[in-house]
């Protein structure tokens, strides 16, 4: 059998490109033929996410463990695009396929990485990824919601198809890198919660809200993988569940790709949902259900014997060398179909050389997506700001960089460019001032490599790899080099280790004397004044607790001596921020505007604050969730100082979720939203602020006025929630968004498809740009239901974006399917059902006062929807 096996691996036996029936059948039959050579110690290993290395079948290590929501994450600096909420501001389908190409071409480029240096194994060098997460964004308290595309189906529908075609390219039988959605399914926090809750929702609410997208990413997207999530659903576990897993994922939709676990979930069956009564039965449980993948965070200390709970399962009886089997091959195909595994000969090569990071092409990119993301919510004339005006800055988000990141995203990117450099960048002859926030939950930007000096004087920190031998470290580097900051890069080297320790040695220099807050994560060690520690760790942060900072007042012209290390198996990411803040931020603000045409106060909130299950709580923020719609306090109330001082305030906010804008709404004289922008989101925002790009974003979300318009958090209901069942007044509502210029529509041409519109229908208007400059419209079509019980009060069923000059008109066509035109009854059945519908085509929905144009649209027949 091995010389079978080897032949198989090389390519010279087995099926051939032209007896073969399809790429996913031969990987299928290569990947049966690999399995049957393992062992049943190996085979296990191979169930979790860290799969070693099998040298003796030529099996390279793998680690499924790749994430890319918005850029790759590994070793070095990749492009950060836009959290994916702003991508779902864009509207803009087409643009966020190529987002999603680009970063796949990334991950693609990293996997060439690890096999130039051998880290192959370690986090970030996968040909897969988890991405995109297409959970409903369904509460605007959800820490995690940033993550998603915001609070529709249909959009979040479109927009994952879109990004996993762009990730897995144009065959998704040979997939440039295997694109996961999750979190399968009705999983929106709470983040507290979320090990041990059982959701419990309506056959209605699942077939009409928590499982469209999810249906869309397998059967029109392809998608080649999925993530099941922590949660219970109506009594068991997500990854154990058999109405997901079974009936709807492998039954209904069709689904021949494997599944993985969010981490941890399978430990959390028996742990702590208490569903199974031991370790080996919870890995039946999820085994038995179509889990194929579990990962495990133990992985990331390389903790010994995470498989012997499957062992125990077979020898017990529980599971059958045919479960193990088969989740097997469904893994090893996924790695020939990539190109990971050799020897599949539809897979032509999948090498994309490292150089492919990073490009100025992806440059162009992401700032493309950052302007496109933004969305203008009011403004009374005061924007395009005019040539020759004088600005006043402020707001302790005005020149931060951190939080352009979001979550999820990789510490390493091109420099990011902060709403001031970006002002700075546009109006380089303008008069613009700074005045320096207090101290603010939001502080603590990286210390770039010029504020940085290494012992022999260059910019940055000089860094000494050691390797680990046994349980030693050398007492040599086996490296030692420049790093630009606090950041460590020693997997882009072949010669060290993956087991390895860091060291760091410099001094930190200031520009201005004055107070700066100072903080370090993932690493042991001090940095001191006067000969004093003033910022020391002595044990190593962990992933998602917040970051301590200290207030010292520093001189310029002094260099600060500082020494740090880390090790690899802690969960922290090493860094070093600061945030410089005003000893008299009021004196400030009032200097700074004195003599200022316009005030930009930049505010907001961080992915510090919102976020995945976070050890924070604080003023507003718990766990990661919200627990307000406020501004931060200090926020709050600089905006009203900065609006008593009588000049036109611009208020530009950074920011995951949506908060109640019913102040700003009512006193500033111009709000653009602008989420967590990226790499080049200071330079996009400026860009919209002069005039030099149009905002033509839109709402992904309601902004609601606070929590009492909502129901509890907890309560998965969607009476009450989103668009299409909230009854009230939202500050502003979904789809809603600005532009430079204005907008008219024809009326509606209506024409069934082959005669009876059960068939679907194509519904064709013209867009007119009736102002005086370029802009973008984003012509959106809603679909009014006659009176059916537990249907919306309208949906979303189709948008499209256009460029239009001044004059130009262009005509658009959507086509609806039937499936676009149903709607589900009490019962959770989906159906067209007889009676009179309204369609709306326009800038925004039909009640909102837009442009647009309306129809009637009549069904007569009533007929069934496949699930």
């Amino acid at each position: 059998m091995g010389l079978v096996l080897s032949a198989l691996w090389l390519g010279l036996a087995g099926p051939t490109p032209g007896h073969a029936a399809d790429a996913r059948a031969d990987a299928e039959t290569r990947a049966r033929a690999l399995v049957e050579q393992l062992t049943l110690d190996e085979k296990i290993d191979q169930l979790l996410n860290v799969a070693p290395a099998v040298p003796r079948l030529g099996i390279p290590a793998y680690n499924w463990w790749t994430e890319s929501l918005h850029g790759a994450l590994g070793p070095l600096p990749t492009t950060n695009f836009p959290e994916p909420i702003g991508l779902a501001a864009s509207f803009d389908a087409p643009l966020v396929r190529q987002v999603a190409a680009a970063i796949s071409t990334e991950v693609r480029a990293l996997h060439t990485l690890g096999r130039e240096t051998g880290h192959l194994g370690r986090i970030g060098t996968g040909l897969d990824t988890w991405s995109p997460n297409i959970n409903i964004f369904r509460d605007p308290r959800w820490g995690r919601g940033q993550e998603t595309y915001g609070e529709d189906p249909h959009l979040t529908a479109t927009l994952g198809v879109a990004f996993i075609r762009g990730i897995q390219g144009d065959n998704p039988e040979l997939p440039d890198v295997v694109a996961t959605p999750k979190h399968f399914a009705v999983h929106s926090g709470p983040e507290s919660t979320r090990h041990v809750a059982d959701v419990f929702v309506s056959a209605h609410d699942l077939e009409d809200t928590y499982l469209p997208a999810f249906r869309a990413a397998i059967v029109d997207g392809q998608a080649g993988s999925i993530m099941c999530a922590y949660n219970r659903i109506n009594g068991q576990p997500a990854c154990g569940s058999e109405l997901l897993m079974k009936q709807h994922l492998r039954g209904a939709w069709g689904f021949k790709g494997y599944v993985v676990s969010d981490c941890d979930a399978v430990t959390d069956i028996s742990e702590q949902h208490k569903y199974a009564s031991d370790p080996a039965a919870a890995v039946t449980v999820a085994l038995k259900a179509g889990t194929d993948n579990e990962c495990n965070t133990k992985t990331l200390s390389e903790t010994p014997g995470l498989g012997a709970r499957y062992r125990e399962a077979w020898q017990r009886g529980l599971i059958a060398m045919a479960d193990i089997d088969q989740a097997l091959v469904r893994l090893f195909s996924a790695r020939y179909r990539n190109g990971d595994l050799a020897g599949l000969p539809q897979r032509a090569a999948n090498t994309v050389p490292v150089s492919a990071i990073g490009t100025p092409a992806h440059q162009a990119l992401a700032l493309q997506a950052a302007t496109r993301s933004l969305v203008l919510l009011k403004n009374d004339g005061v924007l395009p700001l005019k040539p020759g005006l004088k600005l006043a800055v402020i707001g302790p988000l005005a020149d931060a960089t951190r939080v352009l990141r979001g979550n999820y995203s990789s510490t390493q990117s091109a420099p990011p460019v902060s709403v001031l450099e970006g002002l700075r960048r546009v109006l380089p002859s303008a008069q613009i001032r700074l005045a320096p926030a207090g101290a603010s939950i939001t502080d603590g930007d990286p210390v770039p490599a010029s504020a940085l000096r290494t012992p022999d004087g260059k910019p940055g920190l000089q860094v000494a790899y050691y390797n680990r031998s046994g349980e030693r470290y050398d007492s040599k580097p086996v490296l030692t080099r420049t790093e630009p900051g606090l950041a460590a890069q020693a997997l882009q080297f072949k010669a060290v280790a993956d087991h390895h320790k860091a060291v760091w040695d410099g001094y930190l220099t200031v520009p201005e004397t004055g107070a700066y807050r100072l903080g370090v994560s993932g690493v042991k060690g001090a940095l001191k004044v006067d000969g004093k520690p003033v910022l020391e760790a002595s044990a190593y942060s962990k992933w998602g607790e917040p970051l301590e900072l200290t207030t010292v007042q520093l001189r310029q012209g002094q260099r600060y001596p500082l020494h740090f290390e880390a090790e690899t198996g802690s969960t922290g990411v090493p860094g070093l921020f600061w945030k410089r803040i005003s000893s008299d931020a009021d004196a400030d603000l009032r200097h700074a505007a004195a003599d200022a045409d316009v005030i930009v106060a930049v505010v907001g909130l961080t992915s510090d604050l919102e976020g995945e299950e976070m050890a924070i709580k604080v003023d507003g923020f718990a766990g990661g969730d919200k627990t307000t719609l406020h501004l931060p306090a200090e926020q709050r109330q600089l905006l009203e100082r900065a609006r008593a001082l009588g000049k036109p305030l611009v208020v530009v906010l950074m920011n995951g979720s949506a908060l109640d804008l019913s102040w700003a709404k009512d006193h500033a004289a111009a709000i653009l939203e602008a989420w967590y922008p990226g790499q080049s989101g200071g330079l996009a925002i400026a860009n919209v602020l002069t005039g030099r790009a149009d905002p033509g974003g839109r709402l992904p979300l309601t902004f609601y006025r606070g929590l009492a318009d909502l129901p509890p958090f907890d309560d998965y209901s969607m009476k009450g929630r989103t668009y299409r069942y909230y009854t009230g007044t939202p500050v502003y509502p979904f789809g809603a968004g600005l532009s430079y210029t204005s907008f008219a529509y024809a009326p509606l041409r209506v024409a069934p498809v082959d005669g009876a519109p059960e068939n679907g229908v194509i519904v064709t208007t013209e867009i007119s740009n009736t102002g005086a400059r370029e802009g973008d419209e984003v012509a959106q079509l809603y679909l009014t239901p006659p009176a059916l019980e537990g249907a919306p009060r309208l949906a979303l069923r189709g948008f499209q974006r256009v460029t239009l000059k001044a004059g130009e008109r262009r005509q658009i066509s959507f086509r609806l399917s039937p499936r676009d035109l149903s709607f589900v009854t009490r019962d959770g059945v989906r159906q067209l059902t007889p009676g009179q519908y309204q369609l709306s085509v326009g800038s925004g929905q039909p009640a909102a006062g837009v442009a647009g144009q309306q129809a009637p649209l009549v069904l007569t027949r009533s007929v069934a929807i496949a699930p």
